[in-house]
């Protein structure tokens, strides 16, 4: 709630330090173009949020669960990702949906990304300190809680700050700053050369990355506090219809049908390398692997959002996309070897580069027109926590069906590029977005 205190120009706000992290202005101010250092603080923060996803996600959790567990190491990655997705896909849009009635002197966004980047340190110590299948089920959970928050709110500053004209643009460099952070966390979790010591990384580097958006985060505040504003129509507004606002709705099938897929590589990536490849040291390979995929999805990524910028369409790019990441599981499908993991990375970075910035700078133009764009962009993400949910059941039962490991993963990709093309078409269904 604005008092005297917190009213931009009080003498209160001059006795801060300048460059403190308070709002300076309304929700309702004018949209801008992205500034560079409010750009550059953004695309740090995302990079540590991803590098405290992606360095256990590619690397510290399935050598955690080959140490618990070596002959179910698979059943019991499984588990852990999974429920941890299922808290991720609760936790980003009832987070994201709090940021928007948060009426805190500091803005509603950044104080949620403080908190939540709190809570995923904690959780990514109790995971370092874990060595029992549910002590990581539990920990994991608590990271993807904690990050999910920070996630939320810092996404839903795109539409708070940025005019559509150069959503394209800004969508870009997040994510590249995401392919630069699951890189990252990869590169320090195999570099650390241990599972604790790549827990620490993994800290330092989230907590370095988050710093300075919390600085100077530019945030907006809210002038005004609904008072009527209580628990249960907080709830009630979780569900967006289909029926009301289809373009949403096909915007968010589409992310689901292209990031599952998506999560499947990037999640039996390891196992792959170890059980078909038979590549002598997989952890390496894994991280090879990542610096060529994410090497060209952040150079594709501003590329590809200056474009749907410039060209004013997003649809072209976003079937194009999905093309090209099926090419890339057929060839993880058909050619079992480590040329061909580095030709199949090429294809999925620069697929993956198109997709991610276009299609998120597509979905900000077709939100329900409300205030409550963390909600909505938090039920839009759960389109990215719910493969992580799905993706292990079709990787089991793909992998169940046969005891071959050959004949298991060709299955397995082959299904991913069906849903890979499947998904990219399926952007053809919104109608008010080129």
């Amino acid at each position: 709630m604005r008092t005297e205190e917190n009213e931009p120009g009080s003498p209160y706000i001059s006795q801060i330090p300048k460059g403190y992290f308070e709002a300076k202005e309304d929700i309702h101010a004018p949209l801008v173009k992205p500034e560079g250092s409010w750009r550059a603080a953004v695309t740090l923060a995302e990079i540590g949020f991803y590098a405290a996803w992606f360095g256990p996600i590619q690397v510290l959790l399935g050598l955690q669960a080959a140490f618990i567990a070596p002959s179910d190491k698979e059943l019991v990655l499984s588990l852990v990702t999974g429920f941890g997705a299922f808290v991720s896909m609760v936790s980003n849009p009832f987070f994201g949906a709090l940021s928007d009635h948060t009426t805190s002197r500091y803005g509603r966004r950044a104080p949620w990304v403080l908190g939540g980047t709190l809570i995923g340190v904690f959780g990514l110590v109790f995971l370092a300190a874990s060595w029992s299948v549910w002590a990581m089920v539990l920990s994991w959970a608590l990271v993807q809680a904690g990050v999910n928050a920070a996630f939320a709110a810092l996404s839903a500053t795109l539409n708070d700050r940025i005019v559509v004209e150069r959503r394209g643009e800004m969508s870009g460099w997040m994510a590249a700053g995401q392919n630069l952070g699951a890189l990252a966390g990869t590169g320090v979790a195999v570099a650390a050369g241990g599972i604790v010591i790549g827990y620490v990384a993994c800290i330092t580097l989230l907590c370095v990355s988050v710093i300075p958006y919390l600085w100077r985060s530019r945030d907006r505040y809210v002038s005004h506090r609904d008072e009527s504003y209580r628990m249960t129509k907080f709830l009630s507004r979780f569900w967006i219809s289909p029926r009301n606002y289809p373009d949403f709705f096909w915007a968010w099938f589409v992310r689901l049908m292209v990031l599952t897929p998506f999560g499947i590589i990037t999640l039996y990536l390891l196992y792959y390398l170890m059980d078909v490849v038979h590549h002598p040291n997989p952890q390496y390979g894994v991280l090879i692997l990542s610096g060529i995929f994410t090497g060209l999805t952040v150079v594709i990524s501003v590329m590809a959002g200056l474009i749907s910028d410039y060209q004013g369409k997003r649809k072209p790019l976003i079937i194009v996309s999905g093309i090209l990441m099926a090419v890339s599981a057929l060839i993880l499908a058909f050619f079992h070897s480590w040329e061909a993991a580095l030709v199949s990375s090429i294809f999925l970075g620069v697929g993956h580069g198109c997709f991610i910035p276009v299609h998120f700078a597509l979905t900000t133009q077709v939100l329900p027109p409300s205030d409550d764009t963390g909600r909505d962009l938090g039920i839009f993400n759960t389109a990215a926590a719910l493969p992580q949910v799905i993706s292990p059941i079709l990787a089991m039962t793909s992998l169940g069906l046969v005891s071959n490991h050959d004949t298991g993963y060709s299955i397995l990709f082959g299904v991913c590029a069906a849903w890979f093309v499947l998904g990219a078409v399926a952007i053809l269904r919104v109608k008010s977005v080129k």
